[in-house]
């Protein structure tokens, strides 16, 4: 990953910056499910977990042209007034490396229960004792609300920004553009 594009969400009176993200990512979603590429990751620069926010700033990582390859297909249609998009250019010499990678909470008892039912082919009373409430877990890290391009579910994508690393990881990317190992480069 030698190459990155900036995409910095405008200020709008009419949207808030979580909702334009949510749409903006969405999009990007749909793009990379479309290339069927498995090398480009993302990273959000500006997010922050108190407060609970992935900001305004998207960063595109992967190989020179597989990013002109992803801009070639005008994935940003609809979106072009509320962003400002840099071309694609060359990370620069100093940097680190990070994971950012998709985290899936527990965060509903009962949800965990009804599945567990369902594997296991239990009771209500047997999954109750099974999992307890205090499984549930409170949720720190930011998210996107998005609509999954192979279920059509809406739902919450936490996402983590790992400690900084000095050499990077190779692997491949998710159509979110996360990776439980891979790295990107962070700077």
């Amino acid at each position: 990953m030698d190459y990155y594009i900036d995409i910095h969400l405008r200020p709008d009176p009419e949207f808030g910056a979580s909702l334009l993200l949510g749409a903006l990512f969405n999009k990007l979603h749909r793009a990379l499910v479309e290339l069927e590429s498995n090398h480009i990751g993302i990273s959000f620069p500006a997010h922050a977990t108190r407060p609970r926010t992935m900001g305004d700033h998207v960063r595109i990582h992967g190989r020179e042209g597989a990013l002109q390859g992803l801009m070639d297909m005008n994935w940003l249609k609809g979106m072009r007034d509320h962003v400002s998009v840099g071309g694609v250019s060359v990370i620069p010499d100093q940097h680190h490396y990070r994971v950012v990678r998709r985290v899936q909470p527990k965060s509903n008892a009962d949800r965990i229960r009804r599945r567990y039912m369902k594997r296991h082919q239990v009771s209500a009373e047997q999954a109750q004792e099974t999992i307890p409430d205090t499984v549930v877990k409170p949720v720190e890290q930011p998210y996107v609300s998005i609509r999954s391009q192979s279920t059509g579910q809406a739902f919450c994508l936490f996402i983590e920004h790992l400690p900084l690393q000095e050499k990077p990881v190779k692997g491949d990317f998710s159509s979110y553009g996360l990776s439980a190992t891979a790295t990107i480069p962070w700077f």
